[in-house]
C-alpha cells in the first residue's frame, strides 16, 4: 500500500468530494515531509515510523489515532532551530495543524484531540507508563536508534546536515548530551515488543556514537 492509500484508509469519506479532500490533505502532508531543508525528517522517516507502528499494533489502545499522530508528528519541522514561527515548537505547530486538518475532514472531536495530544507528547517523549498509545508512537519514532550500522550512519549524517548551521565544536557536545540522557533512562523503549527487538542494539549504537562524538572532529 502506498503512502496516500495508507493515509486515506484512516479517514472515512462519505462521498467523492470528501474523498478528494482527504487525498489532498494526504498529499499536502507528504509534500511537507519532502521540504528541501529536511534531511532526516523526511518521507523515509514517516514511512519507517508508520511501519513500526503497524508492527506494534497490538500494543496500542487506539491504533488509528497513533497512525494519524505518526503522520503529523513532524509535519512542521524547522530544520536545526527546533522551533517553528513565533517561537512555537515544531511539535506544537504540528499538533495545531493536526487539529485544523482533521477537524476539517470531519473526524470526531475525541479522535482529533487524541491525535493532537500524542503529537504534543513527542516534544519531550514523556508520558504516563500506562499510556499505550504514546508508548507505541515513541517506540516507533525511536526505532531508528536500533538500525543496522549502515542505516544508523545515514541517520547520524542526516541529523548533522539538518543542524548544519551549528559549528562542529558546539554540535558534538550538544548531540552527545542528548544521547547520554537517553542512555540514562531505565529503558529506551516502552512496549515489550519494541524493548525485546530494539533495546540492546539501540544502546550499542548510541554508545558508539557518543564515543565518536568525543573523538577529534575530522579536519
Amino acid at each position: 500500500m502506498n503512502l496516500v492509500d495508507r493515509w486515506t484508509s484512516l479517514i472515512p469519506s462519505a462521498d467523492a468530494a470528501a474523498s478528494a479532500a482527504v487525498a489532498a490533505a494526504g498529499l499536502d502532508l507528504i509534500a511537507r515531509y519532502e521540504e528541501p531543508h529536511r534531511r532526516y525528517h523526511t518521507v523515509r522517516h514517516l514511512t519507517e515510523v508508520l511501519d513500526v507502528v503497524d508492527e506494534l499494533a497490538s500494543e496500542a489502545d487506539d491504533l488509528d489515532a497513533v497512525r494519524l499522530a505518526a503522520w503529523f508528528h513532524d509535519a512542521v519541522y524547522e530544520s536545526g532551530a527546533g522551533h517553528a514561527v513565533d517561537d512555537v515548537s515544531n511539535e506544537e505547530a504540528s499538533a495545531l495543524l493536526a487539529e485544523l486538518i482533521l477537524a476539517d475532514l470531519g473526524l470526531p472531536a475525541p479522535r482529533v484531540a487524541e491525535v493532537a495530544r500524542l503529537v504534543r507528547l513527542t516534544e519531550k517523549h514523556t508520558a504516563d507508563s500506562g499510556d499505550r498509545n504514546a508508548s507505541v508512537l515513541f517506540d516507533a519514532d525511536l526505532a531508528i536508534l536500533a538500525a543496522e550500522p549502515a542505516r544508523y550512519e545515514q541517520y547520524t549524517q542526516a541529523v548533522r546536515e539538518e543542524y548544519r548551521e551549528i559549528p562542529e565544536e558546539l554540535f558534538r557536545p550538544g548531540r552527545a548530551q542528548i544521547l547520554g540522557a537517553l542512555l540514562q533512562a531505565p529503558a529506551l523503549y516502552r512496549t515489550p515488543a519494541a524493548y525485546a527487538r530494539f533495546e540492546s542494539r539501540a544502546r550499542a549504537n548510541v554508545t558508539a556514537e557518543i564515543a565518536r562524538l568525543a573523538s577529534p572532529p575530522p579536519k
